[in-house]
């Protein structure tokens, strides 16, 4: 088993600084849609998680850029971005957890046992994680059940806050803010 996914159960929370803990990582591979994104720093920002976004990107994420899609808080994202697969890869302790979201899954998400610190992986919104990843690692492969025929996939940033919340709502994770 690679480190990544390793099977001991035990984690190292990611101190972000001297205050808070990273509760979850979001992981972006290859994201292409910059709103999905966007949103999905928002989720990450309202839940204590990381985001990660790892490249190539499919749009610029510059401070002009960002400035001009109206991502004012986007300063405030605890966001790290990797040049590559590999970088992020080995950039990962060997006690972290990661769970694959893919519609190629057998296990919903639900029925994950998830703990703070894991990293939930997402994949690119056309092409969804890499088959090869998939099929090595498929006991952390989990999916969102959607009913049979009904569309292909959900919309990346409703797919990150789906398993994002209920991660949250498994660990017993709140907020002090008042919601919407």
């Amino acid at each position: 088993m690679s480190p990544l996914f390793s099977d001991k159960g035990l984690l190292a929370l990611k101190r972000v600084n001297a205050y808070r803990w990273v509760m979850f990582n979001i992981v972006m591979v290859h994201p292409e849609i910059p709103h999905n994104t966007g949103a999905a720093g928002r989720l990450a920002l309202a839940t204590g998680a990381r985001l990660h976004l790892v490249k190539p990107l499919g749009f610029d994420i510059d401070e002009k850029t960002v400035k001009r899609a109206g991502l004012d808080y986007w300063k405030d994202v605890d966001l790290v971005i990797w040049e590559s697969w590999d970088a992020f890869y080995a950039s990962v302790e060997d006690t972290s957890r990661m769970f694959l979201l893919t519609t190629k899954a057998s296990k919903n998400h639900w029925d994950a046992d998830f703990l703070d610190g894991d990293y939930l992986l997402f994949g690119r919104e056309t092409k969804g994680l890499d088959e090869a990843l998939i099929e090595a690692h498929p006991e952390t492969a989990i999916k969102i059940p959607m009913i049979e025929g009904s569309t292909r996939s959900l919309n990346l940033a409703t797919a990150v806050a789906i398993v994002l919340y209920e991660g949250m709502r498994q660990t017993g994770t709140s907020t002090t803010s008042s919601g919407l």
